[in-house]
């Protein structure tokens, strides 16, 4: 059994790498386990040190070093291996996935406490060819989750407030936009502010917009949300942030699915946990491949 730990350098505010490299090391030596440990050097590299390390086919434990996104590029990596097993040891501005566990998601920092896990295989959705284990989204709400890393190092600015940041930049550029959605054999057509496609329950810090979504329940959880103004998307956004789109059946719809199609009238940004992908056309789709995710022991997502 070998334990892989992938620190990504530009997770969060600053380089940490130093200081996990100190911290791993003395709980692994200390436990007298076998472990390594790898720096990402750019996109997609996470995913590559997964796939290699898994190529020697014996139990391999993973430990994604950094945001949502360095945890997207290992399950990336490690999706439809039924000997990988991956978690995140958080180091980003966000960290939303893990937030799915409550209030003890905390104990996801404890290194310690890692290594006395439980474990579950998880759902993916499949977008485009890419794997998802959090949140994705189209339309406005992509141009803000995925700009969020320009303002996130500013000084002062935490992880809630670099997703405000972008809501108010991109509050300018403009709210909604022509969008056609192909959900349970219906087709919507015409200008919608955003769609958001849900594994997990959190993303841009503290947004929860599905609050019961199910990680393993083989669907998605979709909302379709019309177009609206500034000053309605101003008014009705801390509704939207804590689950409330029941309270806004005018506004926003919700569908439960195993695929949906969304399509702009020319390529646009994607969402994919936190990190973008620009398509005209994006198919989203429980995947037929899961993800083995360990966490500390007693935590749950249950409802």
């Amino acid at each position: 059994m070998l334990h892989l730990f992938i620190i990504n350098p530009a997770a969060g505010k600053q380089d940490r790498t130093a200081e996990l490299r100190e911290k791993i090391s003395k709980v692994m030596d200390s436990n007298k386990l076998s472990y390594e440990i790898a720096v990402t050097t750019g996109p997609m590299s996470a995913t590559k040190l997964v796939q290699d390390a898994a190529a020697v086919k014996e139990p391999l434990y993973v430990y994604a070093c950094g945001g949502d996104g360095t945890l997207n590029e290992v399950v990336c990596g490690a999706a439809g291996l039924p000997h990988v097993f991956v978690t995140h040891y958080p180091t980003g501005s966000g960290n939303d996935f893990i937030k799915i566990f409550g209030k003890d998601s905390k104990r996801f920092f404890d290194l310690n406490q890692l290594l006395d896990c439980d474990k579950a295989e998880l759902d993916l959705i499949e977008v485009n060819g890419r794997c998802c284990i959090n949140i994705c989204s189209m339309g406005l709400d992509a141009r803000i989750g995925t700009e969020i890393s320009k303002y996130k190092r500013l000084p002062f600015v935490t992880g809630n407030g670099a997703y405000y940041i972008s809501l108010l930049v991109n509050f300018v550029k403009g709210i909604h936009q022509p969008m056609r959605a192909e959900i349970n054999g219906q087709v919507f057509e015409g200008r919608y502010t955003l769609a958001c496609i849900c594994n997990g329950r959190y993303y841009g810090g503290s947004f929860n917009p599905v609050p019961d979504a199910m990680p393993d329940d083989g669907m998605m959880d979709v909302l379709l949300v019309e177009k609206c103004s500034r000053f309605k998307v101003a008014s009705l956004i801390n509704i939207y942030a804590k689950g409330g789109y029941r309270e806004l059946p005018e506004l926003i719809t919700h569908y439960r699915c195993r695929e949906a199609v969304v399509s702009y009238l020319k390529p646009g940004p994607v969402n994919v946990d936190g990190e973008l992908i620009v398509a005209e056309k994006a198919v989203f789709k429980v995947s037929d491949k899961k993800v083995n995710f360990f966490f500390p022991k007693g935590l749950s997502w249950v409802i």
